[in-house]
């Protein structure tokens, strides 16, 4: 199914921003290790530690209506509007480090809006993903090595750098010299290597009530970042809380009547691994999950995953949350006292 004509204009008329943002980095070589880091690479605010980042971040994607009612705009625009924030959330996310990202952008309850609302939702969604495949395909590992002639041993020294979408780390090894080609070929030169190890998509909720133009270019996308392994990034789409813990359940129901298990062995990480969320490995959970729009509930995201979660509201819509905002949250976040029902001595 293609969009129709009508839809297409739609979007374009819709939309309130005239040029769209480029999120990856240009291929630059830097010179030394003292350098300022590379555009795409953000220095760390003072305040923030580094260290102790949110590995999973979780977004309600929550206000675009009530931003484009209060500009004298369709509803429309605001779900147009939906786009540049949440491809700048994920330059954020990047550039901080952040492992995984999950947004929210249609829950299962939102199949009840009116049907032309609901079309041109999935629109915006099958447009985000086919603007962004090429971004989330080049977010770069740049690897950067520089090799001199060490003056106490017959070896060359290495400093190789390191530089991803956080702080640069530069390390020093020694390799002998007859590694290279020849005493003088490598002196001092400066090799640049980046490896594709950028985004990873994944779509999750109800996707057989997806339009099938959308669930092909979602499949499409998922089997072409699928050797992705930098960042993992869950657009749930139709997703709903409970239903994700009832699949969960049926599917182990499935594998004890099957006797591939044993009732008595079901704990809370086999039922973890049956989740949606358990495509993305590492970190299935959100440390911080962050709503939007002034609202104050879940509204039935991630229900089991979000048990630890730290959570922060803000006043902000969803298409003025930027940067500023982003950064509010991560310093709320490294202000709580996570004990996860322990106490500490």
């Amino acid at each position: 199914m293609q969009l129709s004509l009508q839809t297409r204009n739609a979007l374009r008329a819709a939309s309130p921003f005239q040029t769209r943002r480029t999120a990856a980095p240009p291929c630059l070589r830097i010179r030394a290790c003292t350098d300022p880091p590379a555009e795409g690479i953000l220095p760390v605010p003072a305040g923030l530690r580094a260290e102790s980042l949110p590995h999973h971040v979780a977004m309600i994607m929550d206000g675009n209506s009530r931003w484009a009612r209060a500009r004298g705009m369709p509803t429309s625009a605001g779900h147009a509007a939906l786009q540049p924030a949440l491809e700048e959330t994920v330059r954020l996310s990047c550039a901080r480090g952040i492992r995984v990202l999950t947004a929210f952008a249609f829950s299962h309850q939102n199949w009840d809006r009116p049907k032309e609302e609901v079309d041109f939702c999935m629109a915006v969604y099958n447009r985000f993903i086919q603007d962004n495949v090429a971004q989330f395909l080049r977010y770069f590992l740049f690897l950067k090595l520089i090799l001199r002639p060490d003056n106490f041993s017959n070896r060359y020294k290495i400093n190789f750098m390191l530089l991803a979408f956080s702080m640069p780390c530069s390390m020093n090894m020694m390799v002998s010299s007859a590694c290279c080609k020849s005493e003088t070929h490598y002196q001092g030169e400066e090799i640049l290597m980046f490896c594709r190890e950028g985004i990873r998509l994944r779509v999750i909720g109800d996707c057989s009530r997806l339009p099938t133009y959308l669930q092909k270019t979602a499949q499409n996308a998922e089997e072409e970042t699928s050797s992705n392994s930098q960042h993992d990034l869950m657009l749930a789409i139709g997703y709903s809380g409970r239903t994700d813990i009832l699949q969960a359940c049926g599917k182990l129901a499935r594998k004890v009547h099957s006797k591939l298990l044993r009732p008595e062995d079901i704990d809370e990480s086999l039922f973890a691994d049956e989740l949606q969320t358990s495509w993305t490995d590492e970190f299935p959970c959100p440390d911080l999950l962050i709503r939007t729009s002034g609202e104050l509930r879940l509204s039935n995201f991630l229900l089991w995953q979000s048990a630890y979660s730290e959570l922060f509201f803000t006043d902000t819509l969803w298409p003025d949350f930027g940067e500023a905002e982003y950064l509010q949250a991560l310093m709320s976040f490294q202000s709580r006292d996570r004990r996860f029902g322990k106490r500490k001595l």
